[in-house]
């Protein structure tokens, strides 16, 4: 079971590095531009990174439950795959919100898209796995039947 689950525990720990990283550009981006806690409005440069990072992390459960889900259901490897495809888009949204506002918009599309695929495979995985475990019903085994 753990061997095919560590891509996704990989991606996983990938994720809340990128937590990480993201929350210490928002304390320098404090420090830059003399932003003290709590306040949370500054420069537009700073306002930019400093929702950058909340934007992430408001994302960041969903991924990771969407995620494991997926890799549970449907397939790992699939779904580690995506999960970085994801955290790509989602770095690449922080650095380009972080630039400008419009800047943002093609990663967020991007991660945005990943992530309803995720969504996609762990809908399909758990109905697959809920007509075979509670309908004794394997619905992949009668459509590979059909077809051959």
């Amino acid at each position: 079971m753990l061997d095919e689950v560590v891509g996704l525990g990989a991606v996983t720990m990938l994720g809340v590095l990128e937590q990480a990283y993201f929350s210490l550009q928002v304390i320098h981006a404090r420090r830059k531009y003399k932003v003290s806690p709590p306040t949370t409005s500054g420069p537009p440069e700073f306002e930019r990174i400093f929702r950058a990072q909340a934007n992430c992390s408001e994302y960041f459960p969903i991924f990771i439950a969407i995620l494991w889900t997926s890799g549970v259901f449907f397939s790992p490897g699939l779904s580690s795959v995506c999960g970085l495809l994801y955290l790509y888009g989602r770095l690449r949204y922080f650095w380009g919100y972080a630039e400008s506002a419009q800047g943002r918009l093609a990663p967020l599309y991007f991660s945005a898209k990943v992530l309803w695929v995720l969504i996609g495979f762990s809908a399909v995985g758990v109905f697959l796995t809920f007509c075979r475990v509670y309908l004794d019903v394997d619905l992949l085994q009668q459509l590979g039947s059909a077809l051959f």
